[in-house]
């Protein structure tokens, strides 16, 4: 048995379980590897856009029954609402024991208020016609992601480094780069108008750490990154915030081959349950 490594909070979004493009059992590793007092799951853990009865592999249960065995001792365990699980936010402000569904989240850590959201208000496709779309273009993205497995798989044979093809196309595209930016100082002057010191968002799959000034003041921004292509985590402690990685080769690679002994408490014929009681 490994010493779990004692975390005060810890923030992970945009997991995406039920998609191709998440690393379910990376995150699973994670999530074994902690001991923290507070675990935020700010937005987008479960895809229900892209949800489908037969894509929904063991590991990606796994996981949310280590987030539940967690909260089951001891563990707070705060679910902010995203867009892609937004079927939740008719239940915002439920708490299950340790287990409590919000669509924002606030705490003071050392003297400093703390603002945490998803951030799809600031995401014209996650409205309207306009959300149609934007679901169309998440299949399109899941098939690139797989197809980027597909080609690390080869590059890692040849003895390679792996590559994302999807941050190549975001980092070289001028117009997402501007829209990254604009959502981090929107997020940014709505939190200084609020009274905050620090805002912690998700939904655009980019971890982040740096200081905004706007014409209302200065804040520190920070994004947790997601579990698809950066597969990053936020951690304070011992009044520090930090980012954790997951490496990419052999923690990565351990985390694959594991075999885990674990077995899910919830099966998919229940998940399914749980989201039409909800509906």
């Amino acid at each position: 048995m490994h010493t779990k490594r004692k975390v005060e909070v810890v923030v992970i979004s945009d997991v995406h379980l039920g998609t191709y493009g998440c690393h379910a059992k990376e995150l699973l590793q994670y999530l074994k590897s902690i001991q923290p007092k507070k675990l935020i799951l700010n937005g987008d853990i479960i895809d229900i856009w892209n949800f489908s009865k037969r894509y929904f592999p063991t590991a990606h249960l796994k996981v949310i029954n280590r987030i539940l065995k967690m909260a089951s001792q001891g563990v707070e365990v705060i679910y902010i609402t995203g867009n892609h699980d937004d079927f939740l936010r008719q239940y915002t402000d439920i708490k299950m024991g340790k287990l409590r569904i919000v669509n924002h989240y606030s705490l003071v850590l050392n003297a400093e208020r703390i603002w945490l959201f998803h951030g799809d208000v600031f995401d014209a496709t996650t409205n309207g016609t306009a959300k149609i779309l934007a679901r169309l273009g998440g299949k399109g993205y899941d098939w690139l992601i797989l197809f980027n497995r597909f080609v690390n798989r080869m590059l890692q044979s040849l003895g390679r480094p792996r590559v994302s093809l999807s941050k190549k196309i975001k980092d070289g595209v001028k117009r997402a780069v501007s829209w990254i930016a604009d959502f981090e100082n929107k997020a940014a002057d709505m939190a200084i108008q609020a009274g905050y010191d620090v805002v912690i968002c998700g939904h655009i799959h980019k971890p982040q750490d740096r200081i905004i000034t706007t014409d209302t003041g200065r804040i520190r921004y920070l994004n947790s990154g997601d579990w698809v292509e950066n597969l990053s985590a936020l951690e304070y402690n011992q009044g520090q915030w930090s980012f954790y990685h997951a490496d990419d080769t052999n923690q990565l690679q351990q985390a694959a081959d594991e075999e885990d002994t674990e077995l899910a408490s919830i099966d998919l014929t229940q998940l399914f349950s749980l989201q039409t009681q909800l509906s």
